[in-house]
């Protein structure tokens, strides 16, 4: 049996955001992170799959990462799992997209709030929920077996932009030196965008780390 849960990455939409479905494939079950703009997809995985889906869980509410969860949750009634301290990001997601030059529905209240150290679970695996502020106030984390799926904070060779409101460049860097630069080396990295990197190689070579890159 796999000690270790499914990882299915989705890049979708105008900014090629990473939306990753997490599943115990014993048990047919899974979870959607970060839902952005292309739901079909995303269904459409599930169903070739045959995986039931238990929950939407989002890292933060930025609207390229939230798009689709409207969608997702009439498709299928789960619910939607979000920090509190991104609300009103969440609530602000029709002017958000607009912002960019899109549209996007209101979205339906969060069922649930992420607390920081909670454990979220799918089917036998079991992530903690680290709360990793800085790119936004409510940016949440989801380690897990050999692995963490960082959202926006931590990207190869780069991190989560801190010029949007909430934004903060010394309490980002600090939320990665604490929450992910302590977990093992070989720990793989699932961003929110781009490839996955593991932590030793960010550690190592990550400019914003390394110290090379000072402030913004």
């Amino acid at each position: 049996m796999n000690d270790r849960p499914e990882i299915v990455c989705l890049p979708n939409g105008q900014f090629l955001e990473n939306c990753y479905l997490i599943a115990d494939e014993a048990a047919g079950e899974a979870v959607i992170v970060d839902p952005g703009e292309e739901t079909a997809l995303f269904l459409r995985e599930l169903e070739e799959r045959s995986w039931t889906l238990r929950a939407i869980w989002l890292t933060h509410a930025h609207v390229d990462h939230i798009m689709g969860v409207g969608a997702v949750r009439r498709a299928t009634g789960v619910p939607v799992h979000l920090h509190p301290a991104d609300r009103f990001l969440y609530d602000a997601v029709a002017q958000q997209a607009e912002w960019m030059g899109l549209h996007a529905e209101p979205l339906p209240p969060p069922d649930a709030a992420w607390e920081a150290g909670a454990t979220a679970t799918i089917g036998r695996f079991g992530f903690t929920v680290c709360h990793t502020p800085g790119h936004s106030p409510g940016s949440v984390s989801f380690s897990g077996p050999g692995m963490v799926l960082a959202g926006d904070a931590l990207f190869q060779g780069s991190i989560g932009r801190t010029d949007l409101p909430g934004g903060d460049f010394p309490t980002l860097l600090d939320s990665i030196r604490r929450e992910l630069l302590s977990l093992p080396d070989d720990t793989i990295v699932y961003s929110g965008h781009g490839p996955a990197t593991t932590v030793g190689e960010e550690r190592a070579t990550n400019p914003f780390l390394t110290g090379a890159v000072r402030g913004l």
